[in-house]
This record gives C-alpha cells, sequence and structure tokens, in this order.
C-alpha cells in the first residue's frame, strides 16, 4: 500500500522541506522455483499489493540522510563518498548498497539526498521487503539523477547491492519481480538470460493466500550464503564431465546418470532440489497456460517437499504450517516461500474454503507452536512506479 500524504508530512517534519518525489516498490511471493534463481533456472514470482515507499528531495552537499518510519524514525547518516560494503547500519545497508551500486557502474551521483521510508510489508517475513527497499532506492536514483535505464537493468543493479554491499549472495528474482511485476500475472524468469515472460493467474474460484509464520529469518545471518558455495562445489564436481554452465541447465535424468560425480552426499541432495525443482518449474507454466490449477498445486506442494528434505531450508514452523494447509479442504497447493528458515507459506485455496482454512490454520499453529500465523490474501500487482513529482 503506498502513502504518499502520510510520507510527505513526515518528510516535511523530520527534515524541514518537501520532498521532490515519491516513488513505490512492492514485495514479492515465489509460487514456485525456489533457489533456481542463483542456479541458473527459471523462477516464477508475482509482486504484491504491499510494498515500500520512499520519498526524496537532493541536497546541496554529498550526505545521505536516511529515515525508516516502520523504526520510529530511525536515522542513518553517511556521505556518498565513504559508503563501504556491510557498513554495519543495520535496515540502512539496502538503499546504501544502491547508491554504491549505482556508482560502481559509472552511475555516479552528483550530490546527496535526504530519503524516507515507509512500508507495510511484515519484516522477515520472507516476502521480500529488502528488494523492494532496494528496487524503490533505485527508481528513486533514476528520479533524482536523471538516469534513464530499463527495469532489467535496475533488477540487476540492485542485485549488485544485495550481493556485494549487503553480502548475501541471492540471485535477481525478488529485485526483477518488484520492479517488473504486472497485475494478475505471475512473472516466468529465465534467471541466466533475463529473458521472460508474464503467465496469468487465472485462479477462477481459488486465490493467493500468504501465511505469515512470525518465525523471523535473516537471509545474511542464516546458510543462505551455505547453500549458495554447496551448489557451487555441485556444479564444479559435475562440470569436470559435463559441459554445463549452471545446475538447471541439466534434466532430472541427466542427472540421475551424473550425481554419482558429487562425491559428498548433503551437496549431492542440494543439486537435486535445483534440477528437480527448475523442471517443476517449467512444467508449472505448462499447466497455467492450460488452466490446471490441481496440477500447478501438486507441482507446490513437491517443492515444498524438496526443499525440506533436500534443500533443508525449511523450519519446524514452516513445516507445521505446510502440513496443516495440506489437511485443509479446499487448499490446492501450499509450500513455504522466501529464502527459508522462517519466514512464510503461500496456498492457493478455494476462496470458499478461505475462512475455514483461515480458522484451521491459526489454531492449529498456535497450539503446536505457541506462535500466532499473520494470515493475508493477496493479489498480484503491477511493479516499481513513481508515485509522485512535487
Amino acid at each position: 500500500m503506498q502513502n504518499t500524504r502520510l510520507l510527505t508530512d513526515r518528510f516535511i517534519a523530520v527534515y524541514g522541506h518537501a520532498p521532490r518525489f515519491v516513488t513505490f516498490a512492492p514485495g514479492r511471493i515465489n509460487l514456485i522455483g525456489e533457489h533456481t534463481d542463483y542456479n541458473g533456472g527459471h523462477v516464477m514470482p508475482c509482486a504484491l499489493d504491499m510494498g515500500v515507499s520512499c520519498a526524496a528531495a537532493p541536497r546541496t552537499d554529498g550526505l545521505l540522510r536516511f529515515v525508516s518510519l516502520n523504526l520510529e524514525g530511525e536515522a542513518v547518516v553517511t556521505e556518498l563518498g565513504s559508503l563501504a560494503p556491510q557498513s554495519g547500519h543495520g535496515w540502512a545497508e539496502y538503499p546504501e548498497g544502491v547508491f554504491y551500486a549505482f556508482a560502481g557502474a559509472g552511475l555516479v551521483p552528483a550530490f546527496g539526498a535526504d530519503l524516507m521510508y515507509w512500508g507495510d510489508i511484515p519484516a522477515g517475513a520472507g516476502l521480500s521487503s529488502s528488494a523492494a527497499i532496494e528496487a524503490a532506492t533505485a527508481l528513486m536514483l533514476c528520479e533524482l539523477y536523471g538516469f534513464s535505464l530499463s527495469g532489467e537493468r535496475l533488477a540487476v543493479l540492485c542485485r549488485a547491492a544485495e550481493n556485494e554491499y549487503v553480502g548475501v549472495k541471492c540471485g535477481v528474482m525478488d529485485q526483477f519481480a518488484s520492479i517488473m511485476g504486472k497485475s494478475g500475472n505471475a512473472v516466468f524468469l529465465n534467471t541466466s538470460t533475463l529473458g521472460y515472460e508474464y503467465a496469468p493467474l487465472e485462479l477462477d474460484d481459488a486465490e493467493i493466500v500468504i501465511v505469515n509464520s512470525n518465525f523471523k529469518h535473516s537471509l545474511a545471518g542464516s546458510e543462505y550464503n551455505t547453500r549458495r558455495a554447496e551448489c557451487e562445489a555441485a556444479l564444479a564436481a559435475l562440470q569436470r564431465k559435463l559441459n554445463i554452465a549452471c545446475l538447471c541447465g541439466l534434466t532430472p535424468e541427466e542427472f540421475e546418470r551424473n550425481a554419482r560425480l558429487i562425491e559428498d552426499p548433503v551437496v549431492r541432495k542440494r543439486a537435486k532440489h535445483a534440477v528437480y525443482e527448475e523442471a517443476r518449474t517449467v512444467a508449472a507454466l505448462k499447466e497455467l497456460k492450460a488452466g490446471n490449477i490441481a496440477a500447478f498445486g501438486r507441482l507446490m506442494n513437491e517443492s515444498h517437499i524438496s526443499l525440506r528434505d533436500d534443500y533443508e531450508v525449511s523450519c519446524e514452523a514452516l513445516d507445521i504450517l505446510t502440513e496443516l494447509a495440506w489437511a485443509c479442504p479446499g487448499v490446492i497447493g501450499a509450500r513455504m516461500t522466501g529464502g527459508g528458515f522462517g519466514g512464510s507459506m503461500v496456498s492457493i485455496v478455494k476462496k470458499a474454503a478461505v475462512p475455514e482454512f483461515s480458522e484451521r490454520i491459526s489454531e492449529g499453529y498456535l497450539s503446536r507452536t505457541g506462535l500466532k500465523a499473520d494470515i493475508m490474501t493477496a493479489l498480484p500487482a503491477d511493479g516499481a512506479r513513481t508515485l509522485a513529482r512535487l
């Protein structure tokens, strides 16, 4: 949700002058294709109707001032010339990283800026609030400094910000979905080439339901980077015999014939997930195009089992939520979504069954974990955009 008036009023109260621009970038939910983005495969996210807004105005010096309304006006002040990776500035590392990535690409900001952020994405829910911050900032840089860049280029720069500045070795999916999302559609993205097409989400009598486990995760502090290293080790082992550029370049059959090349059984499991998840994601597009939502749901279920057993990025909270969902009438498919180790589950649920689904999930999850689940329906939305030029 965008709130231009709130941001403008608070911006004036904090900085003493009005913003020049307000931009917005949405969070995303990934329907299928998890941990394939940095393995050269396909993903199928959609942008959400919730996200992060950014208001900003230019300065006459080189200072950068960042304020988050979600953190009670917490301010971080730095300088354009002193940006350094992993600055220790917490949430502000994400917008700092965008400035850093732009400068590294020869797009050097000529002056400082005052920036303010407000968002309605639950932090730690696996809905990519970090990518939304990055995307809103990247679009703001285009407004402030007159840069003219394609959405694809912006996504790549935002990924560089998170990889090189924040230190999370994520793929490009989150940033791409936040920038290139389209209302009513998922984005079927080839992460190797950045080729993409829109996949209409015609769910008829069903809808997307997101359940936030409220079991917080932090990608930078989790085993996310370890998983990427394990995939790189698996690829190196396979490349001793096979001429492949990425794990997702293999079919499941090719993988099974050559799996013995990966001696470490744990690393072998990581590679198996990447290969089979790629096959599921490609199949999912075909099922969506054919209007076969039931088959799409089965692929979602299989994805969760693989993430739980082979990639081992699920957790007890997410497994409980998914098991509860699978047992609910009217659930077409359910899986953990996002980087893992906490965050959210995504389900496709018959509209008539959503009230019972919500009740059974809430009660069952609370009784088994002591945690409250936040349940929300989601609408596929448009990507990053400028809300106001003041």
